[in-house]
């Protein structure tokens, strides 16, 4: 569902929120292998920008399930990305479902959002210290 103009959330800024049971496990995760440093912190939480977007790591008793994606990042050349975060320890998942398969860690989805102007995706899937399972795609134009 698009919201309209009239809507009181049309201009909402979204942002996703991870939890994490060890946060200064998380910390590090997130700067050793992802090269990412939080631009702002407050107790529990830790605040990260990637581009125009932001995310969240905040204390949580609760566990992430990692059955699904939790959060998704989008970038030009997958493959870099790919082979940069391997080289940093990061363990990519390998995917066998209806619709798709990895191989060497990066799928090949048919079909994109008509309005991202991309006929599909190539997606690859790892989890962070804390078992959130995080998304990397690259549309195909």
């Amino acid at each position: 569902m698009h919201a309209d103009d009239s809507s009181p959330l049309a201009r909402a800024h979204v942002a996703t929120r991870l939890p994490a049971q060890d946060l200064d496990r998380a910390r590090r995760f997130y700067a050793e292998k992802l090269g990412m440093e939080p631009a702002d912190e407050r107790p529990g939480g830790l605040l990260y920008r990637c581009g125009t977007t932001e995310f969240v790591l905040f204390k949580s008793t609760g566990a992430a399930s990692g059955t699904f994606t939790q959060m998704a990042l989008t970038v030009d050349d997958i493959e870099a990305v790919v082979a940069e975060l391997r080289r940093r320890g990061v363990s990519f998942e390998e995917v066998d479902a209806p619709g798709f398969r990895t191989q060497d860690g990066i799928a090949e989805i048919e079909g994109n959002y008509p309005s991202k102007g991309a006929r599909g995706e190539r997606a690859a899937w790892f989890r962070d210290s804390e078992g959130n399972l995080l998304g990397i795609g690259e549309p195909v134009r």
